[in-house]
């Protein structure tokens, strides 16, 4: 807080962090707890074969480390970027970086507020006596204090302390532990299927789905521009972005889909009372492993890890929506207050992730619909304006809106889809379609004018 003297401090951390802070940054946020929670239930619904989905993650930090970082990087220097809108509107208009704002905006609150009703949630089914309003009431006040305070620097340290607390509490505590209770090697290979020891144990439809739905975000998540922006130098960027990958994969592949293969066998040898395979939920496995077999100092480091990847993502969030609201959707970034301005924001927006985990049990429907509409919608155009000198803005708009609310009525009627691919795979077809579409007929209209 003392070191901020501008927006440029608080939202883009001066433009002067390292690879260091700024990899495991973008790791702890990328994995956080969804990730850390979903690798456990993949484990133990498929086994290795779950690893799978954080090597699209490799493959999205490795192609945005190429072709994104070299091409935004030096241009935020420059123009002093503190958003990804700003990006678009660069390359087409204010329009095009007015609708990307707020849909960021409200994707990233959907975001914060479910991942800080999830820290509530596990706290509150742990720790006997904890009610869930008190539980919501202490996760939300730490994650938006430090935030409103700090800023992206704030964000950005306290993640890696996270990350390093979330990899030693699974490496060090969760997998030993969890391995010698099951009773070793030969068990585990007695009580799976042998398919889940194999890395085929997968359709491809499914490695399309995770990769049409995770290397996009790459590419759009306000999150990761935030901290191109704050590098020192775009090669900083890109090594922060080599390693990011290499913790997502195979490092967090292998650990997580490890440790919810290491519940399901505890579940076939009966050590988990009172759960059978028809009443336990795969991503509930390993929590319910964990508290069953560990003693109560290290299940509070175990805990603590969890708490650590559920901060690192809700931080960021917050960061990235408070970053889109005053700097996309209400110009405020330049103002004589700014800075506290800026606070003021993170601070209310903050709060209103606190009521929406608080009031709403659709909370992870309108992050999963926010989430769906900024892939389908924002990833051709973000793809048009890397590779094309001029791309066009009217076809950037109606590729980013027709891509974007097609999926989201996809989703909405439930419609059965061909070949069993996410709604998201044909929102971003559309939305290339039609912005070729609009591009042609634009251009051929002015060689006719």
């Amino acid at each position: 807080m003392k070191k901020n003297k501008s927006t440029d401090d608080y939202y883009v951390g001066g433009r002067s962090l390292s690879s260091l802070h700024i990899g495991l940054s973008v790791v702890a946020t990328d994995v956080g707890g969804g990730f850390s929670i979903g690798l456990g239930g993949l484990g133990f619904t498929m086994g290795l074969s779950g690893s799978w989905l954080l090597f699209t993650g490799l493959l999205g930090a490795w192609l945005s480390c190429i072709f994104l970082i070299p091409k935004v990087s030096n241009l935020a220097r420059k123009q002093g970027f503190l958003s990804f809108p700003q990006f678009l509107q660069y390359k087409y208009n204010k329009k095009v970086a007015l609708v990307a704002g707020a849909i960021s905006a409200i994707g990233y609150l959907g975001f914060t507020s479910s991942q800080i009703l999830a820290g509530a949630k596990l706290a509150s089914s742990t720790f006997t006596g904890l009610s869930m309003d008190l539980a919501l009431l202490v996760m939300g006040a730490i994650a938006v204090g430090y935030t409103v305070l700090g800023g992206l620097k704030a964000v950005i340290y306290t993640d890696t302390v996270q990350w390093i607390v979330l990899m030693c509490g699974l490496i060090f505590v969760a997998l030993p532990f969890a391995y010698i209770e099951v009773g070793g090697i030969e068990i585990i290979k007695s009580s799976l299927p042998p398919e889940f020891l194999s890395l085929n144990n997968i359709k491809w439809q499914q490695l399309v789905n995770w990769m049409f739905t995770i290397i996009p975000i790459w590419f759009i998540g306000m999150t990761l521009y935030q901290r191109i922006y704050a590098s020192r130098d775009t090669k900083t960027a890109q090594k922060a972005w080599f390693f990011a990958g290499l913790f997502e994969y195979p490092i967090m592949a292998f650990m997580g889909v490890v440790l919810g293969m290491l519940a399901r066998v505890a579940l076939e040898n009966n050590m988990l009372t009172g759960y059978n395979i028809s009443n336990l939920d795969a991503e509930m496995g390993l929590p319910v492993l964990l508290r069953t077999i560990l003693p109560v100092g290290f299940l509070g480091v175990v805990l603590s890890a969890y708490f650590s990847a559920i901060m690192s993502t809700a931080d960021s969030c917050l960061m990235a929506s408070s970053g889109n609201l005053i700097t996309d959707v209400l110009k405020l970034h330049n103002s004589h207050q700014s800075l506290r301005t800026s606070q003021l924001l993170t601070f209310l927006i903050g709060g209103i992730a606190l009521v929406l985990a608080y009031k709403m049990t659709s909370v992870l429907d309108l992050m999963l619909h926010s989430y769906s509409f900024m892939v389908s919608g924002m990833i051709v155009p973000v793809l048009m304006a890397l590779f094309l000198k001029k791309p066009d803005s009217t076809a950037g708009m109606t590729s980013m809106i027709t891509g974007g609310f097609f999926t989201l009525f996809l989703i909405a009627t439930g419609v059965e889809l061909p070949w069993q691919l996410d709604a998201n795979v044909y929102g971003i077809i559309l939305s290339l379609i039609s912005y070729i579409l609009i591009a042609w007929m634009r251009g051929k209209r002015a060689v006719i004018q």
